[in-house]
């Protein structure tokens, strides 16, 4: 099932997205919020007539970086032995559709294609063989970098924690299997020009070792989002690129740059 957020005539809601063809799908809205059982309402609303919003609002981002050698070598980075985990807040986290918006403190802002994993239920210290009970579902991510701030802090909260440097959508999936969403093909087109091409196989840790190791040391609440690192062939956005992540199996999430004001 695809679950999306949305907003229609003032009002926000979760729905279910029912249709093949993009312009007959339509939203069945749920009774409730997702992370419990939940009925559909019946009542349907075409999608081309609400605003999509990010498909979950996360009381925290963890995003893992160089988690795919060839990303980690384009870099000048060592592979890391251990998952290495870094930060993304709330406010950073924007919606399909929704603007980035370039900041007026970097020079050399960059796109990073991934996949997010959606949590589902409050857990800790989540044993591997339990990873699968706890994720809700995965959407597209676009991990938005000011890569000279990156080089030249060290620390990366400015760098990859800044306003709108977080989309996600345009849904959940909730239809997919921990073994499925480990081998999907995962791609960025700026300007419809292909960026980076890669398959989720490729990471280092895989979405096991990742919700393992952060589970040990903090707890996840439902709607926590976890960024599971990018492929190879990230680069440089400018202000007026419209930027893509598809990944299989789930959507396309599309944003378009524009200056900060």
């Amino acid at each position: 099932m695809r679950i999306a957020r949305f907003s229609i005539d003032g009002n926000v809601a979760f729905g279910a997205v029912e249709g093949d063809r993009p312009d007959e799908l339509v939203l069945d809205i749920i009774k409730g919020i997702p992370f419990t059982d939940f009925e559909l309402s019946g009542t349907k609303v075409p999608l081309s007539k609400v605003r999509l919003l990010p498909p979950v609002l996360p009381n925290k981002v963890v995003a893992f970086g160089r988690n795919y050698a060839e990303h980690a070598r384009e870099l000048g980075n060592e592979v890391p032995d251990a998952p290495f985990a870094f930060f993304k807040p709330s406010t950073s986290v924007i919606g399909p559709g929704d603007e980035i918006r370039y900041p007026s403190f970097t020079e050399d802002l960059h796109h990073e294609a991934e996949l997010a994993v959606v949590i589902g239920r409050l857990c800790r210290e989540v044993p591997r063989e339990r990873v699968k009970d706890v994720i809700f579902g995965y959407t597209c991510a676009n991990d938005v970098t000011a890569r000279d701030v990156q080089k030249r802090e060290k620390q990366w909260a400015r760098a990859k924690g800044f306003d709108s440097s977080c989309p996600l959508g345009p849904w959940v999936e909730t239809g997919l299997d921990v073994e499925t969403a480990s081998d999907l093909t995962i791609q960025l087109t700026v300007n419809g020009e292909q960026r980076q091409l890669g398959r989720t196989s490729e990471m280092i840790h895989s979405i096991e070792d990742l919700v393992v190791n952060i589970s040990e040391a903090m707890t996840l609440l439902p709607g926590d989002v976890i960024l599971t690192g990018t492929p190879a062939g990230v680069g440089p956005l400018h202000v007026g690129d419209e930027v893509a992540v598809t990944i299989e199996g789930i959507g396309t999430l599309t944003n378009k740059v524009v200056k900060r004001g």
